[in-house]
């Protein structure tokens, strides 16, 4: 297939003027060296990217970079015989708008390392909905279930439960067979999660005791905040259950004791989506084409924007004031 000479990708900067970002002409021999062209047609943001993109977190490694951690999208060359045109495909993480160019681009350039065929059933937009996000949520379960939790164990929490991978982990967990117990500071959108598969729905307070130790609640569950709100889930959890720390939307700190560890064995579990080794992720994106497929998509999908409307988003999601998932189109 003939590739343009020119394509529009949004691009980020950072130099002797500061920061900047936005659409810009790009050629191929200008992004990231790869085996794999692809074109793009769907993308998603997630909170990095918004950090990225306003240039308020320190994500990219090297500019000017093409933002954008995930994409989806077909093949149109590849020097890699694993790869042929007209393959479906996606990516996530693997460096994307942080040391190589992402996935807001008209098209992409790959390592053939970074690429995973796209699971049959899933559109390129329904994997972009589901993107980093779902396969964050759904690596933390597959953490959890490796380490013999099981839903005997107890309903699983999940904090931060409106944003994107609340929200996935929510569908995803129950789907798996767990109750879930949604912790949310958007009273309003209880209703939301419920209908995503939540059995009960709590607000922060929930998770606000400071205490080493407290009455065994919960067999474990999915923690994006940090801070307090993680150490007050480990003092909560039952004996033998299992945390997985995956964000740290309140704070990167963790202030606790070692007692639920040593009195209950509770283990706490991390995840690293960006670098998770391809067999791994290989194994993720199985589950979620398959019996791990969220059941909820449409409700969980709230935004659907161009390469154009994405600084609007990045503010409104660095102030909080987002819930669910953004899909990005490429045009």
């Amino acid at each position: 297939m003939a590739l343009p000479d020119r394509f529009t990708a949004f691009r980020i900067h950072q130099d002797e003027a500061g920061h900047r970002s936005g659409l810009e002409s790009v050629a191929l021999d200008q992004l990231a060296p790869g085996q794999v062209v692809v074109r793009a047609e769907w993308s998603s943001v997630n909170y990095k990217d918004a950090l990225a993109g306003t240039g308020k977190g320190r994500i990219l490694r090297r500019f000017p970079l093409v933002g954008g951690i995930d994409v989806a999208g077909t093949v149109v060359a590849s020097t890699d015989p694993a790869w042929r045109e007209g393959d479906a495909v996606l990516a996530t993480g693997c460096g994307l708008s942080e040391t190589r160019d992402g996935g807001y681009s008209q098209y992409v350039r790959l390592e053939s390392s970074a690429v995973i065929a796209r699971p049959a059933g899933l559109g390129a937009r329904e994997a972009m909905v589901i993107g980093t996000a779902g396969f964050t949520a759904a690596l933390a379960l597959l953490r959890m279930l490796d380490n013999r939790l099981t839903p005997g164990h107890g309903p699983l929490a999940v904090t931060g439960a409106t944003g994107g991978v609340g929200s996935l982990a929510v569908d995803i967990y129950s789907r798996a067979g767990f109750e879930v117990h949604a912790i949310s500071g958007k009273p309003d959108q209880a209703r939301y999660l419920r209908g995503l598969g939540a059995r009960e729905v709590l607000p922060r307070e929930a998770l606000a005791t400071t205490r080493p130790m407290e009455s065994a609640r919960f067999g474990g569950g999915l923690d994006n905040a940090g801070g307090p709100m993680l150490a007050s889930l480990l003092a909560q959890t039952v004996p033998y259950g299992s945390v997985v720390s995956a964000g740290l939307a309140a704070s990167p700190a963790l202030d606790m004791t070692v007692m639920p560890f040593i009195i209950r064995g509770v283990s706490l579990l991390g995840v690293s989506s960006s670098s998770a080794p391809r067999a791994l992720r290989e194994q993720v994106w199985e589950r979620l084409g398959s019996d791990w497929a969220p059941q909820h998509l449409d409700t969980i999908c709230t935004r659907e924007v161009g390469l154009d409307g994405l600084p609007s988003v990045f503010e409104q999601m660095l102030a909080g004031g987002s819930h669910g998932r953004t899909v990005v189109r490429i045009d």
